[in-house]
């Protein structure tokens, strides 16, 4: 993946993570970069990277962006011929990496307002593996996940609709 296509890419993400169910623009990352950061970074630097027509950062840019995004800086790179993005062994890109992945399900889930609203949730989550770990141990737990919901679930007629049915389980 080429430089100007991880920085719109990023700008999907953050759009989506800040609940806006679009991608930032470049103008609105240029403002929440300097408010957030205190740096100023300009809207017309950010399409020349987009575009291609200006290929690498500077190092200061680098670091800015990544704070920002919160990546690795090394992440802001062309990736070499033939890279494959899945293998990460940083435990933090892998979070990050998670995030992502729920973010892009609940794109693909965009339909099912509930599905997409649990996914983003996770996604937001300051430690997203911890929950997908407890969902699990929740659903080892025969009966346990309808309970919760039951005491979860909000007044009849909601948008959650009727209670889920529970797989019987031959043992």
């Amino acid at each position: 993946m080429k430089l100007g296509e991880k920085i719109r890419y990023l700008r999907e993400v953050e759009g989506t993570l800040r609940g806006l169910d679009r991608e930032l623009s470049q103008q609105e990352l240029a403002r929440l970069v300097a408010r957030e950061l205190g740096k100023p970074i300009s809207q017309s630097y950010l399409s020349q990277i987009e575009s291609g027509a200006r290929p690498h950062l500077t190092n200061s840019t680098r670091m800015l962006l990544a704070r920002f995004f919160k990546v690795h800086p090394g992440y802001l790179v062309d990736d070499p011929e033939g890279f494959q993005n899945e293998l990460i062994s940083d435990l933090g890109a892998l979070e990050d990496k998670l995030d992502l992945w729920l973010v892009s399900g609940a794109e693909r889930f965009g339909r099912d307002g509930e599905l997409h609203r649990a996914l983003l949730t996770v996604a937001r989550h300051a430690d997203s593996r911890m929950c997908l770990v407890l969902l699990g141990s929740i659903l080892e737990n025969p009966g346990l996940a309808e309970r919760l919901m039951e005491v979860l679930r909000p007044a009849a007629g909601s948008p959650l609709g009727p209670a889920p049915k529970s797989k019987s389980r031959r043992r």
